[in-house]
């Protein structure tokens, strides 16, 4: 047995079903090893796809995702899905070759220092020197890629590492589960004083709720204390919209907090909340809002963000503790009509389709009575993100993935597959606008030929939308942000894919129905007007 070979055999005992990526000369004896294995290797057509993927299979999964690439330009291709899954809290462990160790300390072909590049976007990372190390190594790569807070890891296999003879005593090293610790006493009762005597208190939940499988504690602590809840973009879900409690994301553009009531609140209390997800100087400028922190680990540091109490600890045993101790039930400081306002101001701003152009909020908005409770959807970056994060309504955690911490455009067709792989009897809809769309059109060659069947929406109006609000409202021009686009049914056809195009606002919901009902990957163009927007007014 070879380095390689013990390295696939610790991926194995981690319980890894699937490595995402492209090989290489210097990973030969790494992709020989994956031959024999239980871990099944799934070619991309470009490593940054093969990141995407392992960061949404974390996401998706809790467990860390793999993706691996040869040195040089396979290595640095990467960059961008590891700091999505660094920033985004995904656990993800990225494995890449490097040169013979005899040529690193000087000039080289293909050699760049790999372990300073991915430094600033991982946890941690380290180079295989030794076979002997290789089982200390793995597991501490996804030991630390899975614990509070999770992100991404990274581990470098030199070329005649991967040739060496390993030591046949040498075996994986024993998982252990990472848990939180059970929060203190104290804080607890300090906490409980501050909710008891609140009479406006408003929850700010984050992704730290989802990733620690906390909804439902979450959903039974708000509504027993008649206590709102306000989610960031990755936290939607963390509450069904269909609570009497939940009103809506915010984090979207500025001055949402102010529709939400976080202005009006006397106390927010942050449950797996995270900086990434939302800037605290965006709903507390001042620095003036009382706040009680919960969460695994303790807060940031910011002057607009100084909670009184921090209750550190496993969120669900926390939520569980702290609502056991206010054992009186609380008068609701805000009532019914607060998300029933909310409610109608969403539905003020839906406006209707208009012939061959389709409204983005209306179509999202009928999205929801399309989809399945059960079923995925993953957004890309772009303008469309903006309506999803407003107007889809989410009723359970892990239905909707949506990156909002780096926030790079092309993850949803990568991560499509990825989540349909993980899970294939789970139906899978991917949204982006038309130029993240291309940043990974690729993909669908991968799609097709692993027989992924997800429904690919793709939002179509020929530019950069998002950003031409923002030139709009600061300059009132553009400039750098009109292109043209294939013809998108047809390209689909081309990489063995269904294509429709939506030709009239009428055939949406029919094409869609049958996309979803066809078993088979799916494109569909759907062209879009974004000149009607709401926010616009409040962006500027």
């Amino acid at each position: 047995m070879n380095a390689a070979q013990l390295l696939v055999s610790c991926l194995e005992n981690e319980g890894v079903r699937f490595a995402f990526g492209i090989p290489g000369e210097e990973n030969l004896e790494l992709m020989d090893a994956l031959r024999g294995s239980s871990v099944r290797f799934v070619l991309t057509r470009h490593e940054g796809a093969a990141a995407f993927m392992a960061d949404v299979y974390g996401r998706l999964s809790g467990r860390a995702g793999v993706c691996l690439a040869t040195l040089g330009p396979g290595a640095t291709n990467l960059v961008t899905g590891v700091a999505d899954a660094f920033l985004d809290r995904a656990p993800l462990v990225a494995i890449t070759a490097q040169a013979n160790l005899s040529k690193i300390h000087r000039e080289s072909h293909q050699y760049v220092d790999i372990l300073q590049l991915f430094g600033p976007i991982t946890k941690w990372n380290a180079r295989v020197e030794s076979p002997d190390v290789v089982p200390e190594i793995v597991r501490k790569a996804f030991k630390l890629a899975e614990a509070e807070k999770p992100g991404s890891t990274h581990v470098e296999l030199p070329e005649n590492v991967a040739e060496d003879e390993a030591d046949p005593k040498q075996k994986p090293l024993r998982r252990e589960p990472v848990s939180a610790p059970t929060p203190a006493r104290a804080s607890v009762e300090q906490a409980a004083l501050l909710i008891e005597k609140a009479a406006r208190p408003v929850i700010l939940a984050g992704n730290g709720v989802i990733r620690n499988g906390s909804s439902a504690e979450l959903t039974q602590f708000a509504e027993r204390l008649h206590i709102p809840v306000v989610t960031t973009v990755m936290g939607k879900g963390a509450i069904p919209w269909t609570s009497p409690m939940s009103l809506l994301t915010i984090g979207i553009l500025p001055h949402d907090h102010e529709l939400a009531g976080l202005d009006d609140s006397d106390l927010v209390i942050c449950v797996g909340y995270d900086f990434v997800e939302y800037d605290p100087r965006s709903w507390n400028a001042r620095g003036d809002r009382r706040i009680i922190h919960v969460d695994a680990l303790p807060a940031e540091i910011s002057t607009q963000y100084l909670p009184e109490v921090e209750v550190i600890g496993e969120i669900r045993e926390s939520l569980q503790t702290l609502g056991q101790r206010i054992a009186k039930e609380r008068t609701s400081g805000r009532s019914l009509p607060s998300r029933d306002g909310i409610m109608k101001t969403l539905e003020s701003e839906l406006g209707e389709h208009s012939g061959k152009v389709l409204n983005p909020q209306r179509t999202l908005w009928d999205l929801r009575d399309i989809l399945e409770p059960d079923d995925l959807l993953i957004s890309d970056v772009g303008a469309h993100k903006l309506w999803l994060s407003r107007f889809f309504r989410v009723a359970k955690p892990k239905t909707i993935i949506i990156s909002n911490g780096l926030s790079p455009m092309g993850i949803a067709v990568p991560g499509g597959i990825a989540a349909k792989l993980m899970d294939p009897n789970r139906r899978v809809v991917t949204l982006s606008g038309d130029g993240g769309f291309l940043m990974s059109v690729h993909e669908l060659e991968t799609a097709s030929r692993e027989n992924a069947p997800t429904v690919n929406l793709v939002f179509r109006d020929g530019g950069l939308g998002s950003i031409r609000w923002k030139q709009m409202a600061k300059f009132q021009r553009t400039v750098g942000t009109e292109f043209s686009n294939p013809d998108f049914a047809d390209l689909a056809k081309a990489f063995g894919l269904r294509g429709f195009r939506v030709e009239h606002a009428s055939e949406l919901n029919s094409i869609l129905r049958e996309a979803l009902e066809s078993n088979a990957p799916c494109l569909v163009d759907v062209p879009v007007d974004y000149g009607t927007n709401p926010f616009l007014a409040r962006a500027r």
